[in-house]
């Protein structure tokens, strides 16, 4: 599963990338997990599944959404709580849950 994080400049996100990839790999789930800037978004399209956007950009869901949804890529903002807490196993659960339309 092809899975993007977004936010303003991709680092922010990326300690959380580490965690999702840990729980990921726990779960023997196998996962395409990076960290990436919105305006880098455009460069990763490719089998992509999954958008996740970090709290502190939310705003940029509904563009994001607009452009990707039509093309089947799910897009959600990272549970907050989850971010905070860099909880990489809930932020994974929330993408899969995400891709399955659950």
């Amino acid at each position: 599963m092809k899975i993007r994080l977004v936010c303003s400049a991709g680092m922010s996100t990326s300690m959380l990338v580490k965690k999702m990839k840990e729980a990921a790999e726990k779960q023997d789930f196998e996962a395409d997990i990076e960290a990436v800037a919105e305006s880098q978004l455009k460069n990763h399209l490719e089998s992509l599944q999954v958008v996740l956007i970090g709290p502190q950009v939310r705003y940029l869901e509904g563009k994001i959404k607009e452009s990707l949804e039509p093309q089947g890529v799910k897009v959600a903002v990272i549970d907050q709580m989850a971010y905070g807490m860099m909880q990489g196993d809930k932020v994974l659960k929330q993408a899969i849950d995400l891709n399955e339309g659950n």
